[in-house]
């Protein structure tokens, strides 16, 4: 994030009141916007029996709704980062949540199935890209080897809404209604818009433009880096989507334990996305191929584990840690997108939600096979083989050093001054004496 000069000045004899507030409470800010949009990601799913009978509908024909929103994020992410390059991040920030809370808003009060998967779309589309400048506002804080748990710390917001949020949401929807459930995420979404208005690092628009954007589509690193993400974690989704039914007709356990199950999951995504980071700030792809291995092996021992409800515990868990690899993507596009930093990232919630849309469909593909539940397992180890085959070839490609900001912006020095610095500029690395790191 390229700062505005009476605010947050690199230098190190700034005054403490011109520094951004303190770091903890900006990722806080940031993480909140995830927690609203995790919560009614996932907990649309376990809503749709409610709104499918409300609304009059049968429930695969209520599915539409999850797919619109799905739809939503894959074309919201690139077109708003686009659309969006001339504009602060501050600003990105608060309108994208502001639609945010509206989509939810109207969902709440939808009369008909087809205003709702209108408003389900209109949810969709600030997700990638909220997550996205999100990301890149978090990163830019904080010094070069802190990247990728600063990224973390923002994606806490999605992990954490899988063990409270989504729960919540569900409980709300049985007790008062789905509607109410839909209408919590849109209060959680004006609280992110409040606390980022107050707390978002203030900086100065015109950084990039339209065209600067989209040349991250020619980078053959980003290319590679997103297609880890579409196919590498459809494993986890493979298995995940039918987790629920697999818990019922293999493990045999009563749908009230369910839940313990789906927050196991949870706490693994979230302790992933705190710890594993710190790994990948020393060795960024060596740990998102180890990340890849760790996957596929748990998602290969899931049938073995199927039929004993503790080991299953503790392979749900493993299997939610791998979710770490968001965070690890995100900040490897940022090392190879070049100006194109906001597409770029955004970019990476397209390929998350192919990865939400590949696992479950190949899944289902083999199931409908007869090859029983438990081939969600087998199914996304290869998924997760083949995402660790074409992060050999991003690896080979990039070389054992791929982070390539740092070298190609002090090699320009002031040699082109009158262009805008990337986020990641050692300029703004110097921010390791400030305060806010």
């Amino acid at each position: 994030m390229t700062p505005s000069p009476p605010a947050t000045s690199p230098s190190t004899t700034s005054k403490p009141a011109s520094a951004p507030p303190h770091l903890a409470i900006v990722l806080f800010s940031l993480a909140m916007g995830g927690f609203a949009i995790g919560t009614t990601e996932f907990a649309s799913m376990s809503l749709l029996p409610f709104f499918a009978a409300d609304l009059h509908i049968d429930e695969p024909t209520a599915g539409h709704a999850i797919s619109a929103y799905a739809l939503g994020v894959v074309l919201g992410a690139p077109l708003i980062a686009v659309l969006g390059a001339k504009f602060a991040r501050r600003t990105q920030l608060l309108a994208l949540m502001a639609v945010f809370a509206l989509g939810n808003a109207l969902t709440a009060l939808a009369p008909g199935f087809g205003s709702m998967v209108a408003a389900r779309f209109l949810s969709g589309l600030p997700h990638g890209a909220y997550f996205g400048i999100a990301a890149l506002v978090a990163a830019s804080l904080v010094p070069q080897h802190r990247r990728s748990q600063a990224v973390g710390q923002v994606m806490l917001g999605l992990t954490v809404a899988t063990i409270i949020g989504v729960p919540l949401a569900n409980l709300i929807g049985q007790m008062v209604g789905w509607r109410a459930s839909f209408g919590l995420v849109s209060l959680l979404a004006l609280l992110t818009v409040l606390l980022c208005a107050l707390f978002a690092p203030r900086d100065q628009a015109g950084r990039s433009d339209p065209l600067r954007e989209l040349g991250a589509l020619r980078s053959r690193r980003v290319w590679t880096t997103l297609a880890i993400s579409a196919i590498g974690f459809g494993g986890m989704f493979a298995v995940y989507t039918y987790l629920a039914t697999t818990l019922i007709e293999v493990t045999k356990v009563s749908t009230e334990v369910i839940p313990f199950f789906l927050a196991i999951f949870g706490i693994g995504a979230t302790l992933g996305n705190l710890f594993v980071p710190r790994f990948a700030d020393r060795a960024l792809m060596p740990t998102a191929g180890g990340i890849l291995i760790f996957a596929a092996v748990a998602l290969a021992v899931f049938p073995l584990v199927a039929g004993n409800p503790w080991l299953l515990a503790i392979d749900i868990f493993a299997i939610g840690a791998s979710v770490a690899l968001g965070a690890i993507l995100q900040t490897r596009l940022m090392d190879v997108a070049g100006d194109a930093q906001a597409l770029a990232a955004a970019l990476n919630h397209s390929a998350f939600n192919t990865a939400n849309a590949l696992g479950p469909f190949l899944g289902g593909l083999a199931i409908r096979q007869g090859l029983g539940w438990t081939s969600t397992g087998p199914v996304g180890a290869g998924l997760a083989v083949l995402g660790f085959l074409i992060w050999i070839f991003a690896y080979r490609d990039t070389g054992p050093a791929p982070v390539e900001h740092a070298s190609s912006d002090a090699a320009r020095g002031e040699a082109a001054p009158v262009k805008q610095a990337p986020p990641l500029a050692p300029r703004e690395r110097s921010r390791s004496e400030d305060p806010v790191a």
